[in-house]
């Protein structure tokens, strides 16, 4: 069974959410309830993905609004024409415009047809994305959760979803990932939207350091 928020379910849902759980209901009665993120399913939202990867949103978005400088519609084959140099100075990384080339042929090619995932289940898109280099699990995540909207993802690679989680537990970083995940399952079946709670958290009331 395929779930999904929307705009119509997504306040429940954190209803919810914060119902079963005093900590979420701190969040919403502090900051407001979290945006509902969503992104078009389009070759441009996954290369904006694939730039977020182990950087900040800011340096990502930089880099996606100099691509759109570029070639106005960012579509696969209009990527495909840029050579590394043109790439370089929107400020793609080599192993990046690796990564972005690979998925641009893989649909001109037609070995990926992104509509088609929007029917498919979870597990069954990490299959078709996973073979991709450079699609890790952390990029289908967030796929999974800012473009198809399904209800139970929790992406442990994401740094920002961690850091929340361990505040608003009272977790140390010594707990291990596993314990962590235990803590989530708590939150079946809508761990997505539970991490847009902590993502909230963490947007609003940043940590501050010395």
């Amino acid at each position: 069974m395929i779930r999904q928020f929307n705009k119509r379910n997504f306040k429940k849902i954190c209803d919810e959410l914060a119902a079963g759980d005093s900590d979420l209901a701190m969040i919403i009665g502090a900051h407001k309830y979290p945006p509902m993120w969503t992104r078009p399913n389009t070759f441009e939202t996954l290369v904006h993905i694939i730039l977020e990867q182990q950087v900040s949103l800011a340096s990502a978005l930089a880099a996606l609004n100099k691509l759109r400088e570029r070639l106005g519609t960012v579509t696969p084959a209009a990527f495909l024409e840029l050579s590394d140099e043109e790439l370089k100075a929107c400020y793609f990384s080599r192993q990046k415009t690796v990564y972005a080339r690979g998925l641009a042929s893989a649909l001109v090619e037609g070995a990926l047809d992104l509509p088609a995932l929007e029917v498919l289940t979870d597990e069954e898109v990490r299959a078709r994305l996973i073979v991709l280099k450079g699609i890790g699990h952390w990029t289908i995540d967030v796929y999974l959760m800012f473009v198809l909207n399904r209800t139970d993802i929790f992406p442990i690679g994401d740094l920002a979803a961690l850091n929340a989680l361990r505040r608003v537990k009272g977790l140390g970083k010594e707990v291990p990932k596993e314990r962590l995940l235990e803590v989530v399952a708590g939150w079946q079946p809508y761990r997505s939207v539970a991490t847009m709670m902590l993502w909230h958290l963490y947007l609003s009331a940043p940590v501050r350091r010395g």
